[in-house]
């Protein structure tokens, strides 16, 4: 259920820019003495077996059940990426106490080094290389992400970093960019309790945060800031922002904001262009074709070239640079399967080539220095979790990347299947099946149904441990994509991308066309969800009456909707929610009988699954008390509710021994009422 440790709380904006600093886990071969020492002193509170199962790098023996913790440890690495140079790679990876450090591993010495997160519940969630051998990273608390910013004098030397003081105190630090001219410079996004509108700038994060260029603030009458996009040389371009509702793209020009025409709730912003003043965006839905990927001019919403326009589905991937010209030449993004889409014939080439070093694998061109001639390559599948390796094009020469999950054996783990799904109106979506060992129409298995946890995102074919987790089990998983997921916005108008109610109608016709197709047993369906998809799972129990059984819901919210809206009316001078709340989904006081037909809280009478609910002690309050309303009027049904809370969480159970605590009930649940 939990599918990341990003925040996936209800986004503002479902058309969000994305994030081009290399986020994507990807993991190195290390050729060091063994990788169990990054675990050696991990995840403080798991019991003796369970503390001894990090230090094995290997698969347990068929003959075993793979234990919970090698569905839900950490990866040996993640969010790799290879410097300017590519001599070196720079990674997150588990770290004492269940905490991420940062390392970096030297590809020609095979020397790694490593720095933790200062004393405490912290992590290093982010990182960036500034040149050849410095680097930026951020260091959050309790698993948040966000954070302050530390600099790095070089590689190889990492714990002599510096902390970078640019924070106001409570606030934190986005790092947007480098500056290809100057490395030494991060481009950051300032926030913290005191800014009413965050502070773009450019630091010198070397010179201890010394402050180069502060950019004019981006402000409305009585509104937001949501997001910066920097151009392709990584300086500032365009910000947006949100009044009563409304989002608006705004182009800096010189010392000034202008505001342009888009309208954002129309027309998705991905990425700056490759001219100045333009910019990458997802066209509007016609009803009839997936929306096009174009170059449009900013400031005049002219639509200046259609990049690519897929026969099925909208763009929702992301972009590749070429690092000399700094330039678009490909598009990462997914089909009913992952695929590449490249503009320059060198670059189609080069994927062919790299293509036939892992067949049968799902390949990619994560990274590349700015000589074009190291490459950092993720190859994966369904049942195999992604494993790296870098290409020397000029040597001819090759590294195999280190798995990064040794510890699941692929020949273990099942299949992932793709199905078509009708909704009321007629739409096909894709849904995701994956059925256990020995399934068969003669021997139907029990099912679960994944919601995904953040509303506007999509389930992707690829290794998913918490999949295998439950096929491991005996359990057959279907993970939907529905209205509003990404890649099928073109089928609906906008609106309906805040038709939760519908959402939950289109996840119960999935299970029914799984459940027609004779290979799972329909009166053995559970719907699990997170976050958003834990208030799904809820909604689908209380207005999807006998297609349930039991429903689990892991940090979900918004199980009143009008109550959620007027509490957040306490928070609208410090946070966006609220006016894009109403403006989307409408005033409590006027649209009461709305917001009641998707909430199910006021209808837990119609609740007769069996009811497990989690949350975390640094969850709001309004998502606790609702949890617990929730589970009291369940229980007047006579209806079995389990809950659980942990401390030192919210929005997701992030600590290594809250998930393996967490599942071991999960079992114990399912096997009750399953």
């Amino acid at each position: 259920m939990f599918w990341g440790f990003a925040d996936s709380r209800l986004p503002l904006y479902p058309n969000k820019p994305m994030d081009y600093q290399g986020n994507s886990p990807l993991r190195m071969k290390l050729n060091f003495p063994s990788c169990a020492v990054l675990f050696c002193v991990a995840a403080s509170g798991l019991a003796a077996s369970e503390f001894a199962d990090l230090n094995r790098m290997e698969p347990v023996p068929s003959t075993e059940q793979v234990p919970i913790i090698d569905f839900v440890r950490p990866a040996v690495f993640q969010s790799v990426q290879l410097n300017h140079t590519g001599t070196q790679i720079g990674a997150l990876a588990p770290g004492a106490d269940d905490h991420t450090s940062l390392f970096t591993y030297e590809l020609a010495t095979q020397r790694l080094d490593g720095v933790s997160a200062p004393p405490g519940d912290r992590d290093i969630s982010f990182f960036s290389w500034l040149d050849a051998n410095r680097l930026t990273y951020l260091v959050s608390a309790h698993k948040s992400g966000g954070g302050y910013l530390w600099a790095v004098s070089e590689a190889g030397r990492l714990s002599v970093g510096v902390p970078v003081e640019v924070l106001t105190p409570g606030g934190s630090v986005q790092i947007l960019s480098n500056t290809p001219e100057d490395r030494t410079q991060d481009l950051v996004n300032l926030k913290g309790p005191d800014l009413r509108y965050d502070h773009p700038e450019i630091v010198n994060v070397v010179n201890k945060g010394s402050l180069v260029t502060r950019y004019p603030e981006l402000k409305t009458d009585h509104g937001f800031n949501v997001g910066f996009i920097p151009d392709n040389l990584g300086k500032l371009a365009f910000g947006i922002t949100q009044e009563d509702g409304i989002l608006t793209l705004s182009k800096l020009v010189g010392e000034s904001w202008v505001r342009c025409p888009q309208d954002l709730d129309q027309v998705g912003i991905v990425d700056s262009g490759d001219s100045p003043g333009d910019i990458v965006a997802l066209g509007e839905r016609d009803g009839s074709a997936p929306r096009p990927l174009e170059f449009m001019d900013a400031e005049t919403g002219k639509a200046k070239e259609v990049i690519l326009q897929d026969k099925g589905y909208d763009f929702d991937g992301w972009l590749f640079r070429d690092p000399a010209s700094h330039n678009i030449v490909g598009a990462v993004y997914n089909r009913a399967a992952p695929h590449v889409a490249w503009f320059t014939e060198p670059y189609r080439n080069l994927q062919a080539v790299v293509d036939k070093l892992f067949p049968n694998q799902v390949v990619r061109i994560l990274g590349m220095d700015d000589a074009g001639k190291v490459l950092l390559i993720s190859s994966g599948s369904d049942r195999q979790p992604v494993v790296y390796s870098w290409v020397n094009l000029e040597t001819h020469k090759s590294g195999l990347i280190k798995n990064s999950a040794p510890w699941i054996d692929p020949k273990r783990m099942r299949p992932m299947g793709i199905i078509k799904y009708s909704t009321a109106e007629g739409k096909q979506f894709d849904a995701y099946l994956t059925l256990p060992a020995g399934a068969s129409k003669k021997n139907p298995p029990p099912m679960i149904v994944m919601p995904h946890s953040a509303v506007w995102n999509r389930w992707v074919w690829q290794f998913d441990p918490y999949v295998q987790y439950f096929a491991s089990r005996g359990y057959a998983v279907l993970q939907p994509n529905y209205r509003g997921s990404d890649g099928y916005t073109w089928m609906y108008p906008e609106a309906e991308s805040w038709n939760f109610r519908a959402m939950s109608d289109d996840i119960a016709r999935a299970t029914k066309k799984a459940v027609e197709m004779g290979l799972v047993d329909g009166n053995r369906v559970a719907i699990i969800g997170n976050e958003f998809g834990g208030y799904l799972a809820v909604a689908g129990a209380a207005f999807e009456p006998g297609v349930y059984k039991c429903a689990l819901s892991f940090s979900g919210q918004y199980y009143d909707w009008a109550k959620y809206i007027s509490e957040a009316k306490y928070l609208q001078f410090t946070d966006a929610s609220y006016s894009r709340y109403l403006h989307k989904l409408g005033d409590p006081s006027k649209s009461s009988q709305k917001l009641d037909e998707m909430s199910p809280l006021p209808h837990a009478s119609q609740i007769h699954s069996a009811l497990f609910l989690v949350w975390g002690e640094f969850d709001s309050p309004e998502m606790i008390s609702q949890s617990k309303d929730l589970a009291s009027a369940v229980q007047r049904n006579n209806v079995p509710v389990e809950t659980m809370s942990f401390l030192d969480e919210s929005f997701g159970i992030r600590h290594l021994a809250h998930k393996v605590e967490l599942y071991q009930h999960v079992e114990a649940f399912l096997s009750k009422n399953l």
